[in-house]
């Protein structure tokens, strides 16, 4: 059976969509198979993985109101051992329209169940907001990836995150964990990035991967092109990070 680990943080810009195209792209590298489900209405992973989102006839949208079967809104082999449920801006609607739906908090994970062992991993991209696509996600997951930028308010709303993921695993999703932090935009050449990483680690009692992502001028063009970085330039320091993270993820049981 396949790992399901939802990437998560309510802070904007903190560079979860760029981990959870990338880290997809370099789990698919080393032969895994792996589904990415993009749950942002801004659909950017969906874009960054080269899918028109304002093109999709199946989004995770239909499939959020029982108007699709999962198979239906599946993108196969967008590159090698890469699948993607696509997202864009209809997706925002769901949270108004779901209101006095039964279990809404249960269903993802009831339309994964369907196809999880299809796959190594699936990697969830949630919105940037503790919002009702966020639990589904975490109802969905095994474990959350916390991506936390090299940044003055790095801990500025985490606590909260880990408030939320530990109310979800107390009454909605008893298996939950948060697989680990992972500190990105990380700039060498400044002591705020090492002050914020050594305060952080001073500070959470959680996981903290080893594999810090760097500030990285071609991980931050790769989106533009609808290419992960591991095929946009594969020799980069971005995608050498991104490989590492996949390998600490895989040996992570």
């Amino acid at each position: 059976m396949g790992r399901t680990i939802a990437i998560a943080n309510q802070k904007g810009g903190v560079g979860k969509t760029t981990t959870a195209i990338n880290l997809s792209a370099a789990l698919a590298e080393k032969g895994k198979k792996v589904l990415t489900i993009d749950l942002d209405p801004q659909g950017n992973t969906t874009s960054g993985l080269g899918i028109d989102k304002n093109n999709c006839k199946y989004t995770v949208y239909e499939l959020m109101l029982d108007e699709c079967s999962i198979k239906q809104c599946i993108r196969s082999n967008i590159y090698d051992n890469l699948c993607l449920i696509p997202s864009n801006v209809n997706l925002a609607a769901s949270e108004i329209e779901l209101i006095g739906i039964r279990d809404k908090e249960y269903i993802l994970r009831n339309e994964v169940e369907w196809i999880k062992d299809d796959f190594d991993y699936i990697i969830i991209d949630c919105p940037p907001s503790l919002s009702m696509l966020t639990v589904n996600a975490m109802t969905t997951a095994d474990s959350v990836i916390v991506p936390i930028q090299c940044e003055y308010y790095a801990l500025e709303g985490l606590s909260q995150l880990l408030h939320t993921i530990n109310l979800v695993k107390e009454r909605l999703n008893s298996k939950l964990e948060v697989e680990g932090v992972v500190f990105t935009m990380y700039d060498a050449r400044t002591n705020l990035s090492l002050q914020v990483v050594e305060n952080v680690k001073n500070n959470l009692n959680q996981q903290i991967y080893k594999t810090i992502i760097p500030r990285n001028v071609k991980l931050a063009e790769a989106p533009s092109y609808g290419l992960p970085i591991t095929i946009y330039d594969s020799r980069s320091a971005g995608a050498e990070s991104y490989r590492q993270l996949a390998d600490e993820v895989i040996q992570h049981k």
